[in-house]
């Protein structure tokens, strides 16, 4: 029996820009991080050579090319794995098909992946999880998606990570003494909006609009190092207002990132007092993320009391394998 254990992601600024699209003609940089709410695979030798797999729906099959769920048979074949594994998905958030904004599908594949080579018998390092991850879920299976969200998952922690026009990653960690640390934690406010959304849907229309909205990502990529300097220096209500900087940048990209619901959840938040915030992901529903100053949370969450608040934690580990027996 394995288990791996592979962290949800909280992506602050220069979120649309990891795509291969616009770092190809452009480096950039985005800053994240990736928090107590987890990502679990467990897998079994499976002794009459079948293929099961436990999500949402169950399958049983006998060999790969029969797997409907798209990311288990790309990750199959790429670990060259063909039968006898019994595979099962458990989330602390709910990870709908249509995505949360919390880079769930990664979580997945990369927890996944490292799975599947520890039942191999491999021990792989983040970055090559994360490439493998990439690699299953963009060229695989074809998502219209940026490599962001598998680094984050793979490595953990409070990152700069800079997508390079060679198509190199770099992920540097930012140091934050105790107190910046917390306390930066404790400015931040995490609730459900209770919508899903077609994100796939979204980020295609994004990609389609990188060229026309160059110079607005290139804005949204250079904040990351603003930001990360702001935080070093526990600038909290500077911080709050790139947020708020970066939230209308993205809002412009492409249609459905934002909508009514959204809108008016956002402007609750501002008049009660936030500094900013933003919708995680890909936009239309998901997660809203506020930052604000202590004393105006209590009020910001009596406006917004009819969104379910998600108490959480950063976490400083990406994906590993919690049990192999």
């Amino acid at each position: 029996m394995i288990i791996s254990q592979t962290p949800l992601r909280m992506s602050f600024v220069g979120g649309g820009t990891d795509f291969e699209d616009f770092y190809k003609q452009s480096p950039c940089q985005v800053l994240s991080t990736t928090i107590d709410k987890y990502f679990y695979i467990g897998l079994n030798y499976r002794f009459e050579g079948s293929i099961k797999i436990s999500y949402s729906r169950t399958e049983l099959v006998h060999n790969v090319r029969q797997i409907k769920h798209t990311l288990v048979k790309a990750a199959l074949e790429e670990t060259g794995i063909k039968k006898g594994v019994d595979i099962v998905s458990l989330s602390d958030l709910p990870a709908y098909k249509t995505g949360l904004g919390m880079g769930a599908s990664s979580a997945f594949t990369v927890g996944l992946l490292n799975a599947l080579y520890a039942f191999l018998g491999q021990n792989k390092s983040p970055s090559f999880l994360a490439e493998k991850a990439c690699k299953v879920e963009i060229e695989r299976a074809g998502s219209p998606i940026g490599k962001q969200d598998q680094y984050a998952a793979a490595f953990g922690g409070l990152n700069l990570t800079t997508f390079h026009s060679d198509g190199k990653v770099s992920v540097d960690p930012i140091h934050l003494t105790h107190k910046i640390k917390q306390d930066f934690q404790s400015h931040l406010i995490l609730f459900f909006t209770n919508k899903e959304r077609l994100a796939n849907t979204i980020l295609t229309r994004q990609k389609r609009n990188i060229n026309k909205k160059f110079d607005v990502l290139k804005k949204m990529s250079n904040m990351a190092s603003i930001f990360k300097n702001y935080l070093e220096k526990g600038e909290f209500k500077k911080i709050g207002k790139l947020l708020h900087q970066a939230w209308l940048m993205k809002k412009s990209l492409a249609q459905g990132i934002t909508n009514p619901e959204i809108d008016k959840m956002y402007h609750l938040a501002l008049m009660s007092g936030a500094w900013g915030g933003k919708i995680l992901g890909a936009g239309g529903g998901g997660f809203f993320l506020v930052m604000a100053p202590l004393e105006k949370q209590a009020s910001i969450k009596r406006a917004l009391n009819n969104y379910q608040l998600i108490p959480f934690c950063f976490s400083d580990t990406g994906s590993k394998i919690v049990l192999k027996t």
